[in-house]
């Protein structure tokens, strides 16, 4: 642990735990390790025996911070709020009221975000204020997570401003290296989720890029994913569509954990972009995918329904979205918010239009524009801008068209969102027209072709072929990578240091050699263990038998069982939703209920015979992966812009890729 050796720390306790040598008191610190090394499952099952040892020892504050642990890490990592409910409410009755205990102020945190990510927004704000004030006093952690709550509770409300300032309070925390790893994590994903949330993409990007950096030494659990997801989305912004798109899919190969909730949020970002990108096909099968994981689909889906020209279906998609919203948990856009309404309302003036009902469309545009009035920020004045220039286009008022139109084309260059703009500059062009201006029309629409054109294209991520006798071509100076023994010696512009050789070296080695090209993590470990890479198949089926060998169900028996009490939770929290005539809160757990049965139905076969996981694939990605990272950790602590370089372009995955920006040659000597 010390040495940050996560994964080997995790092995080690794991074998302590299975020999009987792993004492109830070091249970909390199991839970830790493997959060940080990525076993969701361990963790959680982890902190309930810790759970289970402190209440036989009588200790119910230890208790009551263990229930709290599982309902954090069900909260974050799953969003399953039915069981973080159910260990709440045990953490509740063994702290038998207030106090100014670390625990109280964790309670106050989970709390609090249990009830804003379910849109219950009053009694979010009470427990904000325990896990403020009982945090600042004997927990530093608890208190910094419970700032961003409160920002972003004064942010739903309105007070835009203030909310802001308790933002950069909070990230002024995660930055100072006074929290601890998960907590430091926690703040920067809150934070960028609130941002993104509010439309402040400029502040979002900045903290995006501190993530990054964080992550790139720090991330632990499912913090690499997110950070991912959240580079995505500022991509998909700039109109970087490709490798936005490479981003969402190395974030839905690290949101991988064993309930699968996690992982609709990186499919529907990869919706949104290959829509951007004119991928209609591509993006309903995300939008779909992200669906069955338990997402909100829209209003994507909506609008995949529009460019495949069934108008009569988007209508009714959106106005379903809009009339019973579904109420998946989100950090971003909290349910029963009007920030979660914002881009419904968007897409609704688009299809309502499209189908000819201007007096829908203009209904929303109205309402959007309140909204975006009422959060004082740019991204959503323009989206307004465009809505009323597209319903008064539609209602023939050419002149406010070309005004309303103009102004969101302006404020889309300004927040730097080259797709909408372009999308503002074709309204503006048919404004022209309409007003017999047909020459600044075809500038608009030759402007806004050239911009989507390029958006669309969708440029091979390999660098171009560069020819040392192309006296026309600058050449870029060579970088090293050469295997020197057990070292590697490193150059890289110009500074040379010495590696001791690791397994992920070789893997790296094998990708800089190639760029571009993709290689399956089967052929990796082939290449590394001795064995050439063949084409005919076999390769791939003889080293899964022989090296790596079947991992067994789709489930495990831990899984399985982290099911069963999952499902036995949710029929608790459902019993008494009944019982107390709470109608949301049963359609919640019953939905929660649905998806996890779907989850276990995956697992079985015909006859209930269970289904065999393609393990050797699975297996192969897992070790190379984390040899990869280990290795560009080694490599950023002697030479750190050579650890950013490969952190931002060397792709890990089923399939692993060195992919460098080709506009930046970057040549290799290996």
């Amino acid at each position: 642990m010390a040495q940050g050796d996560w994964p080997q720390a995790f092995d080690l306790l794991v074998a302590a735990d299975a020999d009987g040598l792993l004492p109830a008191s070091d249970l909390p610190l199991l839970g830790e390790v493997a959060y940080t090394a990525g076993h969701l499952d361990v963790t959680i099952e982890a902190w309930e025996r810790a759970h289970a040892a402190s209440m036989r020892a009588d200790d119910h504050v230890a208790a009551a911070g263990a229930a709290v642990r599982v309902a954090m890490h069900l909260l974050f990592d799953t969003a399953l709020m039915a069981p973080v409910r159910g260990w709440l409410a045990r953490a509740d009755r063994l702290l038998d009221g207030p106090g100014r205990t670390p625990v109280h102020a964790w309670l106050g945190v989970v709390r609090a975000y249990e009830r804003m990510l379910t849109g219950d927004l009053s009694a979010a704000r009470h427990w904000v204020r325990q896990a403020v004030e009982v945090g600042s006093a004997c927990d530093p952690a608890a208190a910094a997570i419970g700032r961003v709550a409160e920002a972003r509770l004064l942010i739903l409300d309105g007070d835009v401003q203030q909310g802001l300032a308790l933002l950069d309070q909070a990230g002024v925390a995660a930055v100072s290296g006074d929290l601890d790893p998960l907590s430091t994590g926690v703040v920067y994903c809150e934070l960028v989720c609130a941002l993104q949330g509010l439309a402040q993409y400029d502040v979002a990007e900045q903290w995006t890029e501190a993530m990054e950096r964080w992550c790139q030494a720090s991330a632990m659990g499912s913090l690499h994913g997110r950070c991912r997801v959240h580079r995505a989305e500022v991509l998909r912004l700039r109109g970087s569509c490709d490798e936005a798109e490479r981003q969402a899919l190395m974030a839905c190969e690290e949101l991988r954990p064993y309930l699968r909730r996690e992982l609709g949020w990186p499919l529907n970002e990869l919706g949104r972009i290959r829509l951007h990108r004119g991928d209609v096909a591509g993006a309903e099968e995300a939008l779909l995918a992200s669906h069955r994981a338990g997402w909100d689909p829209q209003p994507g889906l909506a609008l995949v329904r529009l460019a495949r020209g069934d108008a009569a279906a988007a209508v009714a998609s959106i106005r379903d979205a809009l009339e019973r919203p579904l109420r998946v948990p989100s950090k971003e856009r909290p349910p029963n918010t009007d920030l979660q309404r914002a881009p419904l309302l968007e897409a609704q003036v688009q299809i309502e239009i499209a189908a000819g009902d201007i007096g829908r469309a203009r209904s929303a545009a109205d309402e959007l524009t309140l909204v975006a009035a009422r959060f004082e920020n740019k991204p959503l004045a323009a989206a307004a801008a465009l809505a009323r220039g597209r319903v008064r286009l539609a209602d023939g008022d050419a002149a406010g068209a070309e005004e309303s139109s103009s102004d969101a084309a302006r404020l889309w260059n300004e927040v730097g969102a080259p797709y909408e703009a372009a999308h503002a500059r074709l309204t503006l062009a048919a404004a022209h027209a309409a007003r017999g201006s047909e020459h600044r029309a075809a500038l608009e629409r030759r402007a806004a072709r050239a911009i989507l054109d390029g958006i669309e294209a969708a440029p091979s991520p390999a660098p171009a072929r560069l020819d040392p006798h192309d006296d026309e071509q600058p050449m870029a100076s060579a970088n090293v990578f050469r295997r020197e023994g057990d070292y590697w010696s490193v150059t890289f512009d110009g500074d040379t240091v010495r590696v001791r050789d690791l397994k992920g070296m070789r893997h790296l080695a094998r990708l800089l050699a190639d760029p571009g090209r993709e290689f399956h993590v089967l052929d990796l470990v082939a290449a590394e263990a001795g064995h050439g890479a063949d084409d005919d198949g076999h390769r791939a089926a003889e080293l899964a038998q022989s090296t790596l060998g079947d991992a067994g169900e789709m489930l495990d028996a831990r899984a399985k069982e982290a099911y069963r009490r999952r499902l036995a939770e949710i029929d608790d929290d459902l019993a008494e939703a009944h019982e107390t005539g709470d109608a949301e809160r049963a359609a919640q757990s019953e939905a929660e209920r649905d998806f996890l049965l779907q989850e276990l139905a995956r697992a079985f076969g015909l006859s209930g015979r269970e289904r065999r996981a393609a393990s050797a694939s699975e297996r192969a990605r897992a070790a190379v992966t984390r040899a990869v990272r280990q290795a560009i950790a080694r490599i950023a602590e002697h030479q750190p812009r050579l650890g950013e370089h490969l952190g931002r372009t060397i792709r890990t995955g089923t399939y692993c890729a060195y992919l460098p920006d080709p506009r930046a040659q970057t040549r290799w000597e290996l």
